[in-house]
């Protein structure tokens, strides 16, 4: 997004993202499904300081503050963020909404010498959810392919032993944007749902590209069943 390259673009479309998000989320008529899944895990981090991870596809960046609002009944939490210029823009609205960044990317399997940050910011993720913070990720981000479940998903459970839960969140009516994912912008008194499966763990043992294979299926079948409760079906 090249106008996000103005630093005063940048503030202004920040700006009026949060203020259109926070009217938007204030209007939205939820119907959730599972969701003692995730109390259960809130209460259970808060007691054992364990930490927990949140997973949720990258199209469902604008609503993702939704699903775990900053509060005493769940550990703090924490959003993986790119490094890129449109993920300083993410970083910057979640930031207002209450949803503060670790930011960092994972290296391209076809271009290794270009770091983006991120082996620092597993390392961060890593002491964050070891000292008892939950932390938000998009395994299928920042670029895809949309809906395929990374590995990065499973080091930090295998490596810090937090549970994990899958959300799917859908909207009727809501935009798609025209972009790799075709990201969702919520709209005004839409009728929205948010369907939990989980917890999840990942043991030293267990052959992570499996685990990820199976993890994204979750993921995704949380996601349709949230599109069929507001009425939506669509093909990835």
């Amino acid at each position: 997004m090249r106008p996000l390259r103005s630093r005063w673009v940048m503030t202004a479309m920040t700006n009026l993202m949060v203020g259109y998000l926070r009217l938007t989320y204030a209007t939205l008529r939820w119907t959730h499904e599972n969701r003692p899944l995730a109390e259960k895990v809130w209460a259970d981090s808060l007691v054992s300081n364990t930490g927990a991870i949140l997973a949720l596809w990258h199209s469902r960046v604008p609503v993702g503050p939704t699903a775990w609002p900053q509060g005493p009944d769940k550990p703090e939490i924490r959003v993986l963020v790119s490094q890129s210029r449109d993920g300083e823009f993410i970083a910057r609205v979640i930031a207002k909404l209450g949803l503060p960044a670790i930011r960092g990317s994972s290296l391209k399997k076809t271009d290794t010498a270009k770091n983006k940050g991120g082996e620092q910011a597993f390392r961060d993720m890593v002491k964050w959810v070891r000292d008892g913070g939950a932390m938000a990720i998009t395994p299928d981000g920042p670029r895809g392919p949309v809906e395929d479940l990374q590995k990065g998903a499973v080091a930090l459970a295998r490596v810090t032993g937090a549970p994990v839960l899958f959300v799917g969140i859908a909207m009727k009516p809501c935009i798609r944007l025209n972009t790799w994912d075709r990201t969702i912008i919520p709209l005004p008194f839409a009728k929205a749902a948010m369907v939990w499966d989980g917890p999840a763990t990942a043991g030293r043992d267990d052959d992570p590209d499996a685990q990820a294979a199976a993890w994204g299926a979750r993921l995704s079948a949380v996601s349709r069943r949230a599109e069929v409760l507001v009425g939506e079906t669509r093909a990835v």
